[in-house]
């Protein structure tokens, strides 16, 4: 997998996790998946994506989207 799919899919796994920690035991859980929303917006403006450098940093295969 490139960088690009394992930021997808660990967003999607977070978000997921928020969503159902929040059914389980509180509301404020939302936050999460809310904090994971606008980092995702705010590297489709910016690029600037602080998991895909760990992901750089640690060997992955860089795809299109974070160079």
């Amino acid at each position: 997998m490139n960088i690009d799919r394992i930021v997808m899919a660990f967003a999607g796994t977070v978000i997921l996790a928020g969503l159902a920690l929040s059914q389980l035991y509180s509301m404020a859980w939302l936050w999460l998946p809310a904090f994971v929303g606008a980092n995702m917006l705010q590297a489709a403006f910016t690029g600037f994506c602080p998991l895909a450098i760990v992901l750089k940093k640690a060997g992955a295969r860089p795809g299109c989207a974070f160079n």
